[in-house]
């Protein structure tokens, strides 16, 4: 499977930009603190269960490290439509989904297209690798958000899932778990792979 590598060194370390993240009892566990930004606008509509905009919006930089420990980012997916998975392996309800993350990764994974499973655990990519042996994750590669950009997103919470086109833009997002290898998901993101407008508009 196709997936970005860069062999830059990483960042020196970045000072802590979130504060903890603490466990929840409901179906995400939230980001402490406040001062984050919404992206909501009132042309944003709910499709498949992902709140999808009305206009792409522009994302912050973000950086992580790869499963060799070096600096990659989304820039680095650059013409793929990539389903960015913010989560912990604390994090009860981002654990039950991750198969349904892997198999969707398994469905539509390739130059098209790239599940990035971004971790915020503290404990380091070990804990991550660890946690995808344990549970039988075979597609995903293991990132880690190392810089601390993941706050820079504007969520309140975990699990957060955004779903960004190949030029880097955000099309739209969900707060909260969901089975990422239900039908009407695999066919929404499909439709946004790149060739799939030009076929639908030739269609008689």
């Amino acid at each position: 499977m196709s997936h970005a590598v860069n062999d830059r060194p990483p960042r020196e370390p970045a000072q802590p930009r979130r504060k903890a993240l603490l466990a929840s009892a409901g179906v995400a566990a939230p980001f402490a603190g406040a001062g984050f930004y919404r992206r909501w606008t009132a042309g944003d509509r709910l499709q498949a269960g992902i709140t999808l905009h009305a206009q792409p919006q522009a994302m912050p930089a973000l950086a992580f490290s790869n499963e060799r420990g070096r600096l990659t980012g989304l820039a680095d997916f650059s013409g793929r439509v990539v389903l960015l998975n913010i989560w912990a392996t604390w994090c009860g309800p981002c654990r039950e989904e991750m198969p349904t993350l892997d198999r969707l990764q398994a469905a539509l994974g390739g130059p098209a297209f790239e599940v990035v499973a971004l971790s915020v655990d503290s404990g380091g990519l070990a804990v991550v690798q660890t946690f995808f042996k344990q549970i039988g994750i075979r597609r995903l590669h293991p990132y880690l958000d190392a810089e601390h950009d993941a706050m820079t997103l504007g969520g309140n919470g975990i699990p957060l899932i955004l779903l960004i086109d190949g030029q880097g833009l955000e099309l739209g997002r969900k707060l909260g778990p969901a089975k990422w290898d239900d039908t009407t998901v695999v066919e929404l993101i499909r439709g946004l792979l790149p060739g799939q407008a030009q076929r639908r508009t030739r269609q008689p």
